[in-house]
């Protein structure tokens, strides 16, 4: 069994040795624990300071790409060096490494696709009480939306199987935490928490440079891949919406018109009659993204097999035998 613990980084020159200092290189349950840098684009010598520590694999993008990108990346870098598990933390010393055996054990033991680390978010002293609250808030909105229990929607810091790392896909530029765990519950994998720590902040985040534009792009990618992946749900509950304002004003036409006072309220009648119309449509616009979303669902098989397939066709012959055992 091979663990391959993933850190995208952008100019993370700095602060990477402290997190290769903390991370393991033995983990119980696993072979060979090996580490793996993305480097997004780096101009201060991020790629020179993780060779010069002893990373084991080393992907360096000739421009940034993003986190999102980075972290997509890694994966496929990780599962093309025969990964089994993968773990992903940060390049700014957030998680504490000592905490990659609380993430790996529940997939060892059968019982996760994918574990996400919950930070102690109420007793992080360097987050505003405002962010605190938007972090509670975002976990439950992703917690119904994905239909599982995650303690921490926003950490970085998991683990996740081969095959939820094959089955995974990250279609936003920004981010990927929010996404991967709203796929992962509705895809059906199981996603649990574990508690682990934190460490104090060596710098800002790159991320988060303003609560309002972090809320946008986050609320835009919870719609996007809650469309994506229930889009029936999601039109029927928007389409019976409309359909019941323009049923409610078109009740209120007919009553004033049987008490003798319709007139000067056709307007309401016509509003209620286009409201009417976007419902029904909104409805049929559900059903043609059903079709579309079951046609994608097959697509993402052939994708998941056509990877596998890539990746053992990479591997040599006594480890392609090896995989096919399992």
């Amino acid at each position: 069994m091979k663990l391959i613990i993933q850190i995208p980084c952008h100019n993370e020159a700095a602060t990477l040795p402290v997190v290769l200092a903390e991370i393991p290189r033995r983990v119980d349950g696993f072979d060979a624990v090996e580490i793996l840098v993305i480097d997004d684009g780096s101009v201060d010598g991020t790629s020179e300071v993780a060779s010069r520590l002893g990373v084991d694999h080393i992907v360096r993008l000739n421009r940034r790409r993003g986190l999102a990108t980075a972290f997509r990346l890694g994966l496929e870098a990780a599962l093309s060096r025969g990964a089994d598990v993968v773990v992903n933390t940060d390049g700014d010393n957030q998680y504490r490494g000592t905490d990659i055996p609380k993430l790996t054990a529940p997939i060892l033991r059968g019982e996760a696709d994918l574990v996400v680390g919950a930070r102690p978010i109420d007793n992080i002293e360097h987050f505003s009480p405002l962010k605190k609250r938007l972090q509670r808030l975002g976990t439950w909105v992703v917690r119904r939306i994905s239909h599982t229990e995650i303690q921490d929607a926003a950490s970085g810091f998991r683990a996740m199987s081969r095959e939820a790392a094959l089955r995974l896909n990250v279609f936003s530029s920004y981010t990927y935490t929010l996404e991967t765990i709203i796929q992962a519950g509705l895809s059906n994998m199981r996603v649990l928490s574990v508690p682990v720590g934190t460490n104090p902040p060596l710098r800002e985040s790159r991320l988060i440079r303003s609560i309002p534009s972090y809320l946008k792009r986050s609320i835009l990618t919870m719609i996007r891949v809650f469309v994506l992946y229930k889009p029936l749900r999601f039109f029927v509950w928007l389409g019976g919406i409309v359909f019941a304002m323009g049923s409610l004003l078109g009740l209120r036409f007919v009553y004033y018109w049987m008490i003798g006072q319709g007139t000067g309220k056709v307007q309401s009648l016509i509003l209620a009659a286009v409201l009417l119309l976007m419902g029904f449509q909104l409805a049929i616009a559900g059903l043609l993204s059903d079709l579309i979303a079951t046609n994608r669902r097959i697509l993402e098989e052939l994708q998941v097999e056509a990877r596998r397939n890539r990746l053992l066709a990479d591997r040599p012959p006594w480890h392609r035998s090896q995989t096919r055992s399992r």
